[in-house]
């Protein structure tokens, strides 16, 4: 049986040996690379990302990446960002001063809120398992990556800024961090962004990377 082609987008930002490792052990033919001819080719294709929102566009500019993976999107070609990936999805962020995303999804990175909802100072980042849930707009997770999981799984976070979708429609799943209700899985069309690490959220996360590789 052949092996799904995955291919994950090397461009200095992410975790890959961890991604590559996870997407492996769920079957997928894996490619790392940064060269833009390799992933416009590719038949799905990964997005991971830590660090800084304005460093990764960086990175993608210098490596002429931005109109590849837009070019993907346009060709409806399966997308997953992860973390990091899934802010840079969106038109902006406001990680010192304000940056363009890609615009593949609609909305804005703004910093997780310092305060809980009661008033009291919490931790930033936010790091740790935190359950799914689904948003206030999808009453079911059907035909979305998260089609094999059950609210109220746990995924594993660590981010000190949250991607928000213009259109509550996008929103595919929250979680809650101090009362406040957190995307933690957007997505349009072919596109999907989790801010969860899927790869290090054990049975929960290759659920959803299977799905992804198989869809």
């Amino acid at each position: 049986m052949t092996r799904p082609e995955v291919t994950v987008i090397d461009y200095g930002a992410g975790n890959l040996l961890s991604v590559q490792r996870a997407l492996e052990y769920c079957g997928a033919n894996v490619t790392v690379t940064g060269d833009s001819g390799l992933i416009l080719a590719a038949k799905r294709v990964v997005l991971p990302g830590v660090g800084a929102f304005d460093n990764a566009m960086q990175a993608l500019e210098q490596l002429s990446l931005v109109t590849v993976i837009r070019e993907i999107a346009k060709q409806q070609i399966p997308l997953l960002g992860i973390c990091l990936g899934m802010q840079l999805l969106l038109d902006e962020s406001d990680e010192f001063g304000t940056t363009k995303g890609l615009g593949l999804i609609p909305g804005r990175v703004v910093r997780v809120p310092a305060e809980t909802m009661t008033g009291e100072p919490h931790k930033i980042p936010h790091i740790g398992w935190s359950a799914l849930q689904t948003s206030n707009v999808l009453s079911s997770w059907s035909e979305t990556l998260l089609h094999d999981n059950t609210p109220g799984d746990a995924a594993y976070f660590v981010h000190s800024f949250m991607a928000v979708p213009a259109e509550p429609m996008h929103r595919i799943a929250d979680c809650v961090y101090g009362g406040h209700r957190i995307p933690a899985t957007i997505g349009i069309n072919n596109i999907t962004g989790c801010q969860f690490h899927p790869e290090k959220s054990g049975e929960i996360g290759l659920r959803i990377l299977r799905r992804f590789i198989y869809q």
